[in-house]
């Protein structure tokens, strides 16, 4: 047992190549996708059934699979309002081969009610409801494309709930955040799982929807991402699905790899579109990655180009294994670049002739062609060996990138492509023509109307140049680089960065305005003497000295007013950065959940705190409610004890919060009344109004949790989290 111990803590627990054939009846076989981005480029006469054609072999590999369910990690559709054709063709799919008498071996442990559409009656899980004959449940969250967008009575929608409440599709990972600023920084995100059982073998499937990245960086350095857990959580095979940058764009634009908590068996990464489907382990912890990709190249980069698998995962206990499945519908993609002057010191080419530059690109070209056809062929034959037909061949994608530097005259990319009309798919931007920049030398004198930047840095990669970019950085360089007479740089740079980040339109016109009478009143104090011009730009730029000296005193005088509170909060942000925060839910002594155990504080409560009973004792009524009915009749497999493991509200533990500081979040807005002081029965009437997270009880929707029981959790808003969170 020991050993044990020790191989688990060096290494990933379970195995991911571990699964014992011939226990069928402990073995959940899942079929798993992401970025199937359906209707990209659907107006395409050559390209636009691509997306659709790749999704219906996508259900025929689970049919011939067996698998028990789908699981997709986002983007499904290319587009957050799909068409009527697109929506059309995904539903007969949908219908046509997960409809069915198949008989569904997964049983659902978690309340079937939970995450239900509001104000119906029907289950959330789709084989739950005895009006459908569902033969292979599918199981997604949304992506950035398909997010939920609007604000009717119903809330924000996306594609997926229309195929949820049609019975065809199963929307997990649907979290609602608060839609004020003031709450935004301070408010967490709890996650519920999906929990399954197969025989001996029980999935927990942690689904998060596409967040921005951003929130989702600041949520996981801050410990605020919370996942509800059994009491015997070590005996589940815990799976999370997420849509996010795995790739670093900047400081906070991605999301770190080793930020999930360890209770994590298997990450599920969407949004990447390249193909890393094999699990990687990551250092330090005890979970692997696999990221399935695209199933359709929606953009002519590397990444792309990388042959497209979805994936047949056996679950197995602990252990898990992974089979990537390549997909034969898939158009053949490839992608070359070409630098001119390389070549023309390898073969003569002369760069002065764009005969010659144009006959070399059209030979690369014909070759790049002939390497797609025998990926073509190669893919083919391959199936053909297992049994399978053979499909006829489909025109390519090629692009083909040219390094132009130090070439004077270039052919016309449309041009040029439009000769190789019907041997490939995409002849309009087969050629792209850039050139390096590199090659450019700093200039000795500085060009007010394009400055040299910090980021213009040569030695610098893209990647780099995007992690070190910012705003302010950016204007307060391009302004100092102006060398401006009458306004100052620090308070045009503010004025400038408030239009961007907090889109104040009148922020640099009033700044304007203000500096100007400042100058002009400074200036007014000496009209009764004869100026010549020296005199007056003299005059000018004491001006402009005074008007920097007052903006800094200004500064000081705002960090100093801060620097109180700045401290008595600095306790509060002495937090590990290492996993998320574990937070499991409360039932009592028969509860099937374990008490909670983290070393993080509790959220502190407001000044009504003893104001909370009165809505908890409410909440706990329909809590009550789906314990009294009878289990939903499944159609898959019963368990003898028929058991559901519930998750239930937590209002006790909020009770021993400490005694927050000053609040500054919306919620506190919006219960204020004209007068300052609110009595405590007062502050519980608009809770319904406040835009936090918190959990619906057994039997109430995720959706109606957000409207109806958001005075169940109040959370610190702590002005110096805006400042982390930058």
């Amino acid at each position: 047992m020991s050993e044990s111990e020790h191989e688990r803590s060096s290494a990933p627990r379970g195995n991911h190549n571990g699964v014992q054939l011939g226990y069928t009846d402990d073995t959940i076989r899942i079929l798993l996708a992401t970025d199937n981005h359906i209707g990209y480029m659907e107006r395409d006469p050559i390209r636009g059934q691509d997306s659709v054609n790749t999704f219906r072999e996508i259900l025929q590999l689970a049919v011939k699979n067996d698998v028990d369910f789908i699981l997709l990690a986002g983007d499904l559709f290319h587009e957050n309002k799909p068409s009527r054709d697109c929506l059309y063709k995904v539903t007969a799919l949908l219908r046509e081969f997960t409809l069915g008498d198949k008989e569904v071996q997964i049983e659902l442990m978690s309340d079937p009610q939970e995450g239900r559409a509001d104000g119906f009656s029907f289950p959330a899980i789709n084989y739950e409801d005895p009006n459908f004959n569902v033969g292979i449940p599918v199981f997604s969250i949304h992506g950035n494309h398909d997010d939920p967008q609007g604000a009717g009575a119903e809330g924000a929608l996306c594609a997926l709930d229309i195929l949820s409440v049609s019975g065809l599709v199963n929307y997990m990972g649907k979290i609602d955040l608060p839609t004020s600023d003031v709450d935004a920084p301070t408010t967490g995100m709890a996650i519920r799982p999906v929990l399954l059982r197969k025989g001996k073998t029980q999935l927990a499937m942690y689904g998060i929807g596409n967040i921005k990245d951003q929130r989702m960086h600041f949520e996981l350095r801050s410990n605020r991402v919370r996942l509800f857990v059994p009491k015997d959580k070590d005996n589940w095979f815990n799976m999370l699905l997420l849509h996010q940058n795995r790739v670093k764009h900047g400081p906070q634009e991605f999301v770190p790899e080793g930020l999930f908590d360890d209770s994590i068996d298997l990450v599920i990464w969407g949004h990447e579109h390249d193909c890393r489907i094999v699990p990687e382990p990551v250092a330090g912890k005890n979970y692997y990655i696999t990221q399935p990709g695209s199933s359709v190249a929606t953009s002519l980069a590397d990444g792309e180009a990388i042959e497209k698998h979805v994936a047949l995962v056996q679950v197995q206990g602990k252990d898990f294994q992974l089979t990537p499945l390549p997909l034969r519908t898939v158009r053949p993609f490839v992608i070359k670049e070409v630098i001119l002057n390389e070549v023309a010191e390898e073969v003569g080419l002369d760069l002065n002739d764009p005969m010659a530059i144009t006959k070399f690109l059209k030979s690369e070209v014909n070759a790049l062609i002939d390497q797609a056809n025998a990926q073509w062929d190669e893919r083919n034959a391959r199936a053909v060996e297992d049994g399978e037909e053979e499909l006829p061949r489909m025109l390519p994608l090629i692009r083909l990138k040219v390094d132009t530097t130090g070439v004077t005259e270039t052919s016309n990319p449309v041009r040029f492509g439009q000769e190789f009309q019907g041997r490939i798919a995409n002849p309009r931007d087969l050629l792209v023509f850039h050139r390096s920049k590199r090659a450019a030398t700093r200039a000795s004198k500085v060009n007010i109307d394009q400055p040299e930047l910090s980021i213009d840095d040569p030695d610098l990669t893209n990647s780099e140049k995007l992690a070190k970019v910012r705003v302010g950085t950016l204007v307060k360089e391009y302004l100092a680089a102006q060398e401006l007479q009458l306004l100052g740089e620090n308070g045009m740079s503010d004025a400038i960065q408030m239009f961007v980040e907090k889109d104040d339109t009148h922020a640099i016109s009033t700044h304007v305005n203000n500096a100007l009478k400042l100058l002009m009143a400074n200036v007014q104090t000496n009209e009764d003497e004869d100026v010549d011009e020296n005199g007056l730009e003299d005059l000018l730029t004491k001006a402009k000295e005074q008007q920097d000296r007052e903006y800094i005193q200004n500064v000081r005088a705002q960090k100093t007013s801060k620097k109180g509170k700045g401290k008595a909060k600095a306790s509060e942000s002495d937090e590990s950065e290492d996993s998320m925060l574990m937070d499991v839910d409360v039932g009592g002594e028969n509860s099937d959940f374990e008490e909670i155990d983290s070393d993080a504080p509790l959220p502190p409560k407001k000044k009504a705190a003893a104001a909370k009973k009165a809505p908890a004792a409410k909440a706990k009524a329909p809590a009550k409610a789906p314990a009294k009915k009878a289990p939903a009749k499944r159609k898959g497999k019963q368990s003898d004890s028929d058991e559901v493991i519930e998750l239930d509200d937590d209002d006790d533990e909020e009770e021993e919060a400490p005694k927050p500081v000053k609040r500054t979040n919306r919620a506190a807005v919006l219960s204020q009344p004209a007068a300052k002081k609110a009595p405590p029965k007062k502050r519980a009437t608009p809770a319904p109004k406040q835009s936090q997270i918190t959990f619906a009880p057994a039997g109430r929707s995720s959706r109606a949790a957000a409207t109806k029981a958001r005075g169940k959790m109040v959370v610190d808003d702590d002005d110096d989290d805006d400042d982390d969170d930058d």
